[in-house]
């Protein structure tokens, strides 16, 4: 088998890069092999954002793409093909400071500095995707800076900067000439690398996917990294065969089709939100609120559905909507309700040499009424203590296909049958709602842990199901500024 060195652009060259781990990250490669140490590492599992840098990619459309992610949790045989932006690429010719730091000197939004450089990145990535003359919204710079923690200046003085920063002459990004130079570097054919015993690949098709995963079927599937990552930084386990999905052309499409939203497996995050949201605009705040926006920028809907963590905030919502897996081995493909799909604790359906390749999602239909609840310590970047989501047909003013679905209840994601038959086929009433609420009880066995206790999750799941109701009620619903705190966060 032929080995291919990892190469990227980085601070104006291609980097060709050969006998490192596969699972060494960038943010090591940085700081101890480049010397770069401008990006710092805080938490090393993808909270803090110390480590934010910027990644450049073609997509498959060949149009340039930018986004904020973090170093620590990316492997760095990821890059290849891509380009790299860290804060040492902000520096001008001159040696004055770029725009997006300049306004963090003068709003004074950096004290220590350790985290500054995770923050001017993401607001550098901002910077450059705002069109000339634009200027991004509040909840736009709220968003961006969710995956960055402060611990000194508060976040007001670097929302400050974040809007200054468009005050001072626009200094863009040659976005043509970078787009050119990937487009030198980019495969036609499956990426390997080895690294001793360590094999990776990247394969570019998905014939080429399907025949890695027959002939490796232990390797680990790798999209984002930002749960795999975890694994090596935090566990410290070994894996010795990584297929990357990150360049397979048909795992990155979206599109509709008789009726259904159809989500490649490897789209990201943030992709797969926004195509929701523009059908269902009740996700809006889970979109927000779903980990934080680099996160969301390197990971990807299909693996947070196929690692399955019990409390995945995606799965109830995609669950009540009755969403289907398309799931493939070699050339053949066979769909699965997406509940089914969970067989126990971070176990699956997946036959030996199958992966998800993608979901179809059902389209609104007339009468639904359809909610997802997140409930958590903190808005931005937290794990849910409970996550519900409800779905029904309102037909005559009878409830018809009561779907129930809650993560953080159970040892899986998982519906609630005894509350959807007390919800079948009855007036959605204050009455109807109380009988469902109760049934709840004989649905979960919820655990205490440190997030909750048993007893909280069974009161909160049961308040959600009551929100649910004063929210979607025929008589005088409730707007969400009446039952949510969050809903006039910008």
């Amino acid at each position: 088998m032929k080995t291919h060195n990892i190469r990227f652009y980085y601070q104006g060259k291609v980097h060709e890069v050969a006998e490192q781990p596969t699972t060494r990250t960038v943010l090591q490669y940085l700081r101890e092999d480049l010397h770069c140490r401008g990006t710092k590492e805080g938490c090393a599992e993808g909270d803090c954002g110390a480590c934010t840098v910027v990644v450049g990619e073609l997509d498959h459309d060949g149009k340039l793409a930018l986004k904020a992610v973090n170093a620590c949790i990316q492997f760095l045989p990821t890059l290849d093909g891509k380009a790299l932006f860290t804060v040492e690429d902000l520096r001008q010719p001159n040696g004055a400071l770029h725009p997006v730091q300049q306004a963090m000197v003068d709003h004074h939004g950096s004290q220590c500095g350790f985290c500054t450089p995770g923050f001017v990145m993401s607001l550098w990535a901002l910077y450059n995707k705002q069109q000339a003359g634009e200027r991004p919204t509040l909840a736009d710079i709220h968003d961006t800076l969710s995956g960055n923690l402060c611990r000194c200046t508060g976040y007001r003085p670097i929302v400050d900067a974040a809007h200054a920063m468009f005050d001072s002459p626009r200094l863009t990004l040659d976005e043509q000439a970078l787009a050119g130079q990937l487009d030198t570097l980019r495969r036609t054919d499956t990426f390997n690398y080895r690294h001793g015993e360590q094999l990776f690949f990247a394969p570019r098709t998905l014939s080429e996917l399907a025949q890695l995963r027959l002939d490796y079927p232990d390797a680990r599937l790798l999209a984002g990294g930002t749960d795999i990552g975890l694994w090596v930084t935090k566990q410290l386990r070994e894996l010795p065969q990584l297929i990357h999905v990150g360049r397979v052309a048909g795992l990155h499409d979206m599109d509709e089709d008789d009726g259904v939203l159809c989500i490649g497996a490897g789209v990201s995050l943030n992709d797969a939100y926004s195509a929701l949201v523009q059908r269902y605009e009740q996700l809006h705040e889970m979109q927000r609120r779903f980990a934080s926006f680099p996160i969301r920028n390197a990971g990807t809907l299909g693996g947070n559905i196929a690692n399955g963590s019990p409390i995945g905030d995606a799965m109830p919502a995609l669950i009540a909507l009755g969403t289907q897996l398309v799931l493939r081995r070699a050339e053949h493909t066979r769909t699965l309700a997406l509940e089914d799909f969970y067989l126990g604790y971070q176990k699956n359906a997946l036959q030996t040499g199958e992966f998800v390749q993608g979901m179809r999602v059902p389209l609104p239909v007339s009468g639904l009424c359809f909610r997802s609840y997140k409930l958590s310590k903190r808005f931005d970047q937290d794990i849910s203590a409970v996550c519900a989501a409800f779905a029904f047909r309102l037909d005559d003013g009878l409830i018809r296909n009561a779907r129930v679905a809650y993560g953080g209840m159970a040892a899986t994601p998982a519906r609630a049958p005894a509350a959807e038959h007390a919800l079948e086929s009855q007036p959605w009433t204050l009455a109807t709602a109380r009988l469902a609420m109760e049934a709840l009880k004989q649905d979960y066995k919820p655990l205490s842990d440190m997030r909750a206790s048993s007893r909280y999750r069974m009161v909160a799941a049961q308040n959600l199901l009551y929100r649910f109701y004063l929210e979607t009620r025929a008589d005088q619903p409730l707007p969400a500024q009446e039952t949510s705190v969050f809903a006039d966060v910008p």
